[in-house]
């Protein structure tokens, strides 16, 4: 597996005006890292996102830094079937976008689970058919351009292994899987290593995560947030918190995944720092796990 950095966990920087997605290329291969993903574009420079992909493309290419993955916000969960063709063909453009950067992987979200024409949250099994049909439209359409799709165990309604892997099998397209986040299951309460047993197969892409839990009842403070549950989570550098990462790492190697490990770090700690103690604390998990 190599290790590649999501945009994502140079946002403290982005936000401040030390960095830039464009600029983060350049950090992240001074980091040492393979490869970087990127999150929905935001142009520094008034460029279009469809322009600004491409500058990102020449400038991965002279820092031989390969795109890994593309990530997108989604909610095909929209009221009218006219709602969910207009969100299917805006998400088809950030296919396109995904195309431009040069990579053959993109992430995007399935529903918050809220309907906006009820204005009530919906149970999964009443939302799946409409969920399943919007990802089964953009899976379809990214495999003419030879990307594969995935949904990501995000956003607490789609979150539970048992949620994903049932969208999976309903979408049933061999070209749209599953990214795997190891922290982002504590957001429903999940043990990770549970839902690794069930959901490897089925992964694409992988993201390394850490994260402090403190059981609910007492409010940490600031830096946390709640999950489903009300169970406690701040954000870790990998190896300091209470995911059990390796775990995580041995059940995917067993499963035969040999792609991509991102680092998404969501932690309070300086940017930087954080991301060169990631890179050298998961290089140290994956250089110990056993041959499979």
């Amino acid at each position: 597996m190599k290790i590649a950095v999501s945009s994502y966990s140079f946002q403290r920087l982005i936000r401040e005006g030390q960095e830039t997605q464009l600029s983060c290329i350049r950090l992240a291969k001074e980091l040492g890292y393979e490869g970087i993903e990127f999150t929905e574009l935001t142009p520094h420079d008034g460029s279009s996102p469809a322009e600004y992909a491409k500058k990102i493309a020449r400038e991965c290419e002279r820092y031989d830094l390969p795109v890994t993955n593309y990530t997108v916000g989604a909610d095909f969960l929209t009221g009218s079937a006219g709602a969910l063709d207009a969100e299917v063909e805006r998400v088809k453009q950030q296919v396109d976008i995904a195309q431009a950067l040069g990579t053959a992987s993109m992430r995007h979200d399935a529903t918050t689970g809220f309907d906006p024409a009820t204005r009530k949250q919906q149970g999964f099994m009443q939302a799946l058919p409409r969920i399943a049909e919007g990802c089964r439209r953009i899976t379809e359409y990214a495999a003419a351009k030879g990307i594969r799709t995935m949904i990501e165990n995000h956003g607490f309604f789609c979150q539970d292994s048992a949620r994903v892997e049932q969208l999976v099998n309903t979408v049933e397209n061999p070209n749209f899987g599953l990214l795997l986040d190891m922290g982002n299951f504590l957001c429903a309460d999940e043990a990770p290593e549970h839902a690794f047993g069930v959901l490897a197969p089925y992964a694409f892409y992988l993201h390394a995560k850490d994260f402090h839990v403190k059981k609910g009842g007492y409010n940490p403070g600031k830096g946390f947030f709640q999950s489903r549950g009300g169970n406690y989570l701040r954000g870790a550098i990998i190896g300091h918190g209470d995911v059990p990462v390796l775990q995580c790492l041995a059940i995917m190697k067993r499963n035969g995944y040999d792609g991509y490990v991102g680092v998404e770090f969501e932690g309070i700690e300086e940017n930087r720092m954080a991301l060169a103690y990631d890179l050298e604390n998961l290089k140290r998990m994956l250089e110990s796990l056993p041959e499979a």
